[in-house]
């Protein structure tokens, strides 16, 4: 397992709030913050000078906001796993950054510590959803029709399509490896085949697919 530290870029159009995550960030000897944007546009080019493992977001921001920079970022050749800051849980912006390929979202006012543990969440791999901005998300789901094919999901055996089901209702490896009776290896195994076959990067892409296509729906 590689020992270098987690690269990170922060974009954010306030100096003040890109020093405080700065200070945080750098203070762990496990995450280097190698970069700073002031707007998505910034973003965008420091990403692709600086190569970061993640990207700390803004959502609102002037010249190009956080949804439109994230959206650009997915759709270069090494997708960046970005963290969403939201100054409220029921921002407007939420869904759209989950369908534009954000991989977790993190209210500003959280303790320093949170953010710390959102950027190695993400770093390594897993989505980050708020309870509050998962609430958020079913909401906005629940007042749209399914858009996704059904189809898309032909390709995932029962066990996988279980899998799908709970990761979209919010539950860890390890509330799945209790609720089906396996192990929390076989459920990452599991997790990994979900993600492959329907060629997502994440979790937050898998709960986004499971909604849109029908495969669960709010309130189940």
């Amino acid at each position: 397992m590689s020992n270098a530290p987690i690269r990170v870029l922060i974009a954010d159009d306030q100096a003040l709030m890109r020093t405080g995550f700065k200070m945080i960030l750098d203070a762990q000897d496990d995450i280097e913050v190698v970069g700073e944007a002031i707007d998505g546009a910034d973003a965008i080019r420091r990403f692709e000078a600086l190569s970061p493992d993640v990207v700390v977001m803004d959502v609102r921001m002037p010249t190009m906001d956080g949804i439109e920079a994230t959206r650009r970022l997915s759709a270069l050749g090494r997708p960046a796993r970005v963290l969403i800051l939201t100054t409220f849980d029921l921002d407007d912006y939420v869904y759209e950054a989950l369908r534009a390929g954000a991989s977790g979202f993190l209210l500003k006012d959280r303790p320093p510590e949170e953010l710390v543990a959102a950027v190695r969440v993400i770093a390594a791999g897993e989505a980050l959803l708020a309870p509050s901005v998962t609430r958020r998300l079913i909401e906005e789901f629940a007042r749209r029709a399914p858009t996704a094919k059904r189809t898309e999901l032909d390709e995932l055996t029962e066990r996988e399509r279980e899998v799908l089901v709970l990761m979209a209702r919010g539950l860890s490896n390890a509330d799945i490896a209790r609720a089906l009776f396996v192990a929390e290896t076989t459920v990452k195994t599991h997790v990994g085949r979900v993600l492959h076959k329907l060629g997502l990067r994440d979790r937050a892409q898998a709960v986004v697919l499971a909604y849109e296509s029908g495969l669960v729906q709010p309130g189940e």
